[in-house]
């Protein structure tokens, strides 16, 4: 799909994901698909090559459920305390390109800005505290408060509930496609996604949404103020 530039002038809110969108993905793949893996291969004195598919295995049963974003899950699950390994490994979390930029300035259109993302509220503290990047946030809105993954049905009908938005006049900013195509069943006007969410691995494709390469992008323009 051809990109092209929100039309800021319709819209009033602007709903970010974090992991993917804001932060390079690269740190979670990493974490989950490599630090993961290593630590219980150790714990559990088996080789990498068999730790890779008992966890790659429990990851299946459960994705795209609440439970395969929560660090209490699979602290529980594997037997490693999932937080501190997260925090011995935080300078590897990264900002993608120009988002500081862009929150400012759709800070000084007035833009009301939500953080909503499917990461467990351990997760988001510590790169909240990592990054420094999310005090112009009206809200940081996890999906576990809500009890459902973004990309369940009902997630967004459900979030207008406690944090009411004019789906009309709202864009979500999201890199997964399942959770964009949720958000479209539940009649969100405005929908882009990340063309490469992890900076180390090949972008996405995608006919239905307009796919972000930089925020640069989507920068208003002179029109809008800027």
């Amino acid at each position: 799909m051809k990109f092209k530039t929100p039309p800021w002038t319709e819209i009033d809110t602007v709903m970010f994901d974090m992991d993917g969108t804001l932060l390079d993905l690269q740190f979670d793949n990493y974490f989950f698909l490599e630090l993961i893996p290593e630590t219980y291969a150790e714990i559990n004195s088996i080789s990498k090559e068999e730790s890779l598919s008992i966890v790659k295995k429990l990851y299946q049963e459960v994705q795209g459920t609440l439970k395969w974003y929560s660090i209490d899950y699979w602290t529980e699950q594997l037997k490693i305390d999932i937080p501190s390994l997260k925090r011995s490994v935080v300078s590897k979390i990264s900002i993608r390109p120009n988002v500081e930029l862009f929150l400012s300035k759709l800070q000084k259109l007035n833009k009301r800005l939500l953080l909503v993302t499917n990461a467990h509220p351990k997760t988001l503290s510590i790169k909240v505290e990592h990054t420094g990047i999310f005090d112009c946030f009206e809200q940081l809105i996890s999906s576990h408060t809500l009890m459902l993954a973004k990309e369940n049905p009902g997630f967004w009908t459900r979030l207008k509930a406690i944090k009411p938005y004019d789906p009309d006049r709202t864009i979500l900013i999201d890199d997964s496609l399942p959770v964009l195509r949720q958000a479209k069943i539940e009649h969100l006007k405005y929908l882009w996604g990340i063309k490469t969410p992890d900076s180390r691995r090949k972008g996405q494709l995608s006919c239905e949404f307009p796919l972000i390469d930089d925020f640069k992008q989507c920068f208003p323009n002179q029109a809008t103020g800027f």
